[in-house]
C-alpha cells in the first residue's frame, strides 16, 4: 500500500507539471481549479505514504523491505502524451479499481485483528473517492471544450490503451459518490464477465 501511494504522489505533481503547456495534447488551456485540485490530491497521498511508511515502522519493518511491481508507472509511462488517456486510464480506471478493492482489504485487516490498518485504510479510502472523482470532472471538462461525447471516449480511450477489459465485481457505491456511474464502465466488461455479475446477482 505505501507503494502505491509512493507511486500515487508523483502521478499528481506529473500531471501538474507534464501538461500545463496548452501544446499538450489535447490542447486545452486548463484553469487554475485544475491545478488547485491535482494540488490536494499530491498533498493527501503524501500523507496516506507518510501514514503507511509509519504503520510499516510500527509494525518492526520500513518501506523498501519488500518487492513491489510496477504496473501503475506502466501505464502512466504509456499516457503521457496525452492529458485525456492519463485521466482516463490512471484515475478512472486504476484509481477506481482501488475503489473496488479496498472494503475488502479493510476487512482482512480487520479479520486478523489489526483494527489500526483497518482504520487508516477507512480514511485513505473516503479521500481516494474525491480523487476518481477530480479525474472524471476532468476528463467531461476536456470532452466539453473539445466537443465529444465524454462516456464514448473513455470507451475508446481504454479499449486503446488499457490491456484487457474491466472485471467485476465494482465499488457501485464509490463509484456513483466520485460521479462515476455504471455507463462509464460497465460497456468495456467482458460478455463472459458481465453474464457472471448478473448470475451473482440475481442468486443474492
Amino acid at each position: 500500500f505505501a507503494h502505491i501511494e509512493s507511486y500515487a504522489i508523483d502521478l499528481s505533481w506529473d500531471i501538474i507539471l507534464r501538461f500545463h503547456s496548452k501544446e499538450m495534447p489535447p490542447k486545452v488551456a486548463l484553469p487554475k481549479e485544475f491545478y488547485g485540485d491535482w494540488l490536494k490530491v499530491a498533498w493527501d497521498e503524501a500523507r496516506h505514504f507518510t501514514m503507511w511508511a509509519d504503520r510499516l515502522l510500527e509494525m518492526g519493518s520500513e518501506y523498501g523491505t519488500l518487492p513491489v511491481h510496477d504496473g501503475l508507472w506502466q501505464s502512466a509511462m504509456e499516457t503521457k502524451e496525452n492529458l485525456l488517456n492519463r485521466l482516463a486510464i490512471i484515475h478512472m480506471v486504476h484509481e477506481a479499481r482501488g475503489l473496488d478493492v479496498t472494503p475488502k482489504s479493510i476487512a482482512k485487516f480487520k479479520g486478523g485483528g489489526d483494527k489500526k490498518s483497518a482504520a487508516l485504510m477507512h480514511e485513505i479510502y473516503i479521500d481516494e473517492i474525491t480523487h476518481v472523482e477530480a479525474g472524471v470532472r476532468w476528463f467531461k471538462y476536456l470532452c466539453e471544450k473539445l466537443r465529444m461525447d465524454p462516456i464514448q471516449s473513455f470507451h475508446e480511450i481504454v479499449r486503446k490503451n488499457f490491456r484487457g477489459n474491466l472485471k467485476p465485481p465494482f465499488n457501485t457505491k464509490a463509484r456513483e459518490d466520485a460521479g462515476f456511474t455504471e455507463a462509464w464502465y460497465l460497456p468495456l466488461v467482458s460478455k463472459k464477465e458481465g453474464k457472471s455479475r448478473k448470475t451473482s446477482q440475481e442468486t443474492k
